[in-house]
């Protein structure tokens, strides 16, 4: 995965910076609160949302299941329509074959439709070191673009940003990047769209050449599919005469039919619409209609790695609605920025350490920016048990063990720092293991409660820094059932 975000920390030490942002804070907590009440409100129209969920998880899991099979078939159909498909194993492979592919045009502009596959591999970045303009088009990505920021939600890139700043923002740097920003600019939402729509206006009219990504790829035409709220993709995938998509090799449905589940399942659980303004669908070439000349980058990118953990390839299953960054309560207070990906929130926790590895602070660190509380589970329109994943990661990172990385068999290392923790579970596996020991073990905390302190020793104020110890109960449940109903029932 790309090394945009080189350098973070882990996220600990950079949430503890972000939650004293109070202006973070209070942008975040408006902006989730709001999306996640009108989602709410949207999703319970439809008295069939259990079926449509689980119906997208089968169709996810299936297409997983047998990937290889539907890679060959969006292949053979996107080339029958008048494509062409290039494969990419990884980020500096995928960069390789778009600054390739635009340079062939003799353009050094293009116009990118919003995209988490581009961000992922850093395209901008690749594209700008080889003389190459790559402009974002969606407003919220503009946004972040102009004030040289990173991404910090999926679905709403500048959602840190509250409208005070955005103008800002417009006022200083429009103008080096295109049109200036009207005079006398405020920060109303009309007026702060008025003057994005004018920025941008110039750059699709001029640009030759178009990026995008896509939500969905059905197998048996080749169909790519784009959702959106603005407008601006469908101007990025019309009007270029060439037009480059980089799609995670997970985004493939087998048929047409399949998009019925997610065009009503998407929309609902990201921008809490019943259907996205502008669906924009394409399948190859058509003379006299649009771009004249399509490639598809299919892009693995830790994707196959990811697919051979039986537990954690669940994470394959995302339709990037940004749902569980919503209700999450750790995002929420954290924000995006402290996960040092472009996939923040649960389902950053648990995809970025797979595609990536858990080799790094901040990756090793992912799998517990989580309260396991369960509400990204319970939102999630195609059912990913995010817990789940978040505990068997947290078992990879302290105990190590197989996994597959770059196509190859290895055996991880257990990560640095989680020796206590090593050592506390395997005394309690001893301990569970021995009843005897277990019993004389929960008499005596109850008996030295007085004396037990407020916080943990050692290494443990890493846990108790941020938690009250639970009070040890006067005596353990297994004296109070062999008082209380004098050992009938079956406890031991």
């Amino acid at each position: 995965m790309s090394g945009t975000f080189v350098g973070m920390p882990a996220f600990p030490l950079a949430a503890r910076e972000a939650v004293g942002n109070t202006t973070l804070r209070g942008n975040l907590r408006h902006a989730t609160h709001t999306i996640r009440d009108k989602r709410a409100r949207a999703v319970a129209e439809l008295d069939d949302w259990a079926a449509l969920r689980e119906a997208g998880k089968q169709i996810k899991d299936h297409t997983l299941r047998h990937l290889d099979r539907y890679l060959v078939q969006v292949e053979e159909a996107v080339t029958a329509a008048g494509g062409t498909v290039h494969w990419a194993a990884d980020a500096d492979e995928a960069n390789e074959i778009v600054a390739r592919l635009v340079k062939e045009t003799g353009e050094s502009e293009v116009v990118k439709v919003k995209s988490m596959a581009t961000q992922e591999i850093a395209l901008n970045e690749a594209l700008e070191a080889q003389g190459i303009h790559a402009y974002e088009t969606d407003l919220a990505e503009l946004i972040v673009q102009l004030g040289k920021d990173r991404p910090s939600h999926i679905l709403v890139p500048a959602i840190h940003r509250n409208r005070g700043e955005i103008r800002d923002i417009f006022r200083s740097e429009m103008g080096e990047w295109g049109r200036p920003a009207p005079e006398g600019l405020t920060d109303t939402p009309a007026e702060l769209a008025e003057a994005a729509r004018l920025h941008l206006r110039e750059k699709f009219l001029r640009a030759k050449v178009g990026i995008s990504g896509a939500n969905f790829v059905v197998a048996e035409t080749g169909t790519l599919v784009v959702v959106e709220s603005e407008g601006n993709g469908r101007m990025c995938l019309t009007l270029p005469e060439t037009l480059i998509s980089v799609v995670g090799i997970e985004k493939i449905v087998p048929r047409w039919q399949d998009l019925e589940v997610f065009l009503q399942t998407l929309p609902r659980s990201s921008t809490a619409e019943r259907m996205n303004p502008y669906t924009s669908m394409w399948t190859g070439t058509t003379d006299e209609d649009g771009p004249r000349t399509f490639h598809l980058v299919l892009l693995d990118n830790g994707r196959t790695d990811t697919l051979a953990d039986e537990v954690g390839r669940q994470a394959l299953r995302c339709i990037r609605c940004s749902a569980c960054l919503n209700v999450c309560p750790v995002y929420e207070r954290a924000g995006g920025h402290a996960y040092g990906s472009v996939y923040p929130g649960p389902i950053g926790a648990i995809l970025s350490p797979q595609l990536r590895g858990t080799g790094s602070e901040i990756d090793a660190s992912l799998p517990y920016a989580s309260s396991l509380c369960g509400a990204c589970y319970e939102v999630c329109p195609v059912a990913i048990d995010i817990p789940e994943v978040l505990v068997h990661l947290r078992e990879r990172v302290v105990q190590g063990g197989p996994a597959v990385r770059g196509g190859n068999r290895v055996v991880l290392k257990p990560a640095k720092g989680h020796a206590a923790e090593r050592a506390a579970m395997r005394a309690a596996q001893w301990a569970f293991t021995h009843p005897g020991a277990l019993r004389t073990g929960q008499r005596l905390a109850s008996r030295t409660r007085r004396l037990h302190p407020r916080t943990l020793p050692g290494p443990g104020r890493a846990w108790s820094g941020t938690r009250d110890l639970p009070a040890v109960p006067a005596e353990p449940f297994r004296d109070w059932w062999q008082r209380t109903h004098g050992g009938k029932g079956g406890a031991k």
